[in-house]
Formats: C-alpha cells, sequence, structure tokens
C-alpha cells in the first residue's frame, strides 16, 4: 500500500523532483563585483548576481556574458557553500555566453547532460534552475511557448536569432542558469525576459543548447567564438591606377 506522501505525488510530480534532485547541484551562485569611478575618480565597488552551470569535471561552467561583463572580480558558489574566484575564461557577447573556470577538487563538481535544441517542439516540459533574487537553485517548471524566436540585445547589437520562449518564471538573476528538458539535459541558457514590471509575466527566452554549445567549445578552445563575416570595402580609382588597369576614370 503506498504512502500517504507516496500518494500526493504523480509520475509527473516525480520526474520535476528527479531533474532537481540530479542537476541542482551543477547550478551555481555567480557573485561579479564591477569597479566604476564617481565624479572625482574614487572607486566604487558594485555586485551583480546571476547564474551558471557546470558542464565539465574540469571546472567549466557557462553563463551570459551580461552576467559577468566588465566584472574585476568574479566570485562561484557552488551547492555544498564552497566559494572560489572563477577565471574568465572568454565570452561571446554576441550570444550572450561566456566560460569560467573553477580550480576545486573534482568531487565538488557535478556536470549537467546537454541535450539538443534541434528537435524540440512547442507544448513540451521546461524546466528552469537559478538564483532569482539571490534565492539561490530555484526550479521553475513550465513549457516551450514558441521557437525560433530572434531576441534584440539592444545597443546597435545584432539580435540572437532562433531562440526559445518559455513560460517557466525567470527573472533576475535566473541569467545564465540552464533550461531543461523533462529528463534533465541542458536545452538552453536562460537570457532575458520581456516584462514591463521588471519580473516573469511568463515571456522567459533562453539561447538553444545547439548554439551555446558550439560557442562554448569554441572558447574553451580558442579564448573566443569567431563569427563568420562578409567584408565589402569600397575603393577610389585614382587615375594612375585606372590607367594601369586599363580603365575608365570618371571626370
Amino acid at each position: 500500500m503506498p504512502s500517504a506522501m507516496g500518494a500526493l505525488v504523480d509520475i509527473g510530480e516525480q520526474q520535476v523532483i528527479d531533474v532537481y534532485a540530479r542537476v541542482s547541484p551543477a547550478v551555481v551562485y555567480i557573485t561579479s563585483r564591477v569597479i566604476i569611478r564617481d565624479f572625482f575618480w574614487g572607486a566604487i565597488p558594485q555586485e551583480g548576481t546571476g547564474s551558471g552551470f557546470i558542464i565539465d569535471k574540469e571546472g567549466h561552467i557557462v553563463t551570459n556574458n551580461h552576467v559577468v561583463e566588465n566584472a574585476e572580480t568574479i566570485i562561484v558558489t557552488l551547492s555544498d557553500e564552497t566559494t572560489v574566484e572563477a577565471k574568465l575564461v572568454g565570452t561571446d557577447p554576441g550570444n550572450d555566453l561566456a566560460v569560467l573556470k573553477i580550480d576545486v577538487p573534482a568531487d565538488k563538481l557535478h556536470p549537467v547532460e546537454w541535450g539538443s535544441s534541434a528537435d524540440l517542439r512547442v507544448g513540451q516540459r521546461a524546466i528552469a534552475i537559478g538564483n532569482p533574487f539571490g534565492l539561490d537553485r530555484t526550479l521553475t517548471t513550465g513549457v516551450i511557448s514558441s521557437l525560433g524566436r530572434p531576441l534584440d540585445l539592444g545597443e546597435g547589437r545584432r539580435p540572437i536569432y532562433n531562440v526559445i520562449q518559455t513560460d517557466a518564471a525567470i527573472n533576475p538573476g535566473n541569467s545564465g542558469g540552464p533550461l531543461l528538458d523533462s529528463k534533465g539535459r541542458v536545452i538552453g541558457v536562460n537570457t532575458a525576459i520581456y516584462s514591463p514590471s521588471g519580473g516573469s509575466v511568463g515571456i522567459g527566452f533562453a539561447i538553444p543548447a545547439d548554439t551555446a554549445r558550439r560557442v562554448v567549445n569554441a572558447i574553451i578552445e580558442k579564448g573566443y567564438y569567431p563569427h563568420p563575416w562578409l567584408g565589402i570595402t569600397g575603393l577610389t580609382v585614382v587615375p594612375e591606377l585606372a590607367k594601369e588597369l586599363d580603365l575608365p576614370v570618371e571626370r
């Protein structure tokens, strides 16, 4: 006969419970410290917080670029409350991704399992784990609301294309945390919300896992992600060059 507690937990709930138990130790709390200057050039320290997740036993951590941008110091807190300073391996502002590295014993590292974003479907379960408003390792659930969205980063930067939209609650502090499928595999990196109020209104966005994995692997290997580009340069034809190339010259 099932226990009273067992009777209250259905299969779907147990699946989420299992995902949290397995993946939450991989989620880290990131504190970035930035020094700004006041009118008299005095140093004013400021702190920002966000999320990240461990991807291997070498201590590499994935987060958002905007979580650690311009940071003088980056502090990572693990699930067992171990606190350690992280090294910035590299960033890709174009995809709002960054890779950190920490030096701790391997038994403290609990890497995530990467999934694929290529075969996602609208309506499937989405699970977010992060540190909203400093509340470490908070779990929220929802579904994938849409696929293939463009995400405008503003400030003249190019949009990130093909992002995942989800209604799983994402708030300030969730940035850089994993978006998971029902098996606990990473399908995206939570990066932004649409919110007139600043809090979750059920419209969050995540960088697809396939994009994140490609960028992260390049950063670990090279320290940066090489974006393809097409350069076009104009040339003024001077008379001497035109004569050598037998070209007409406009008068």
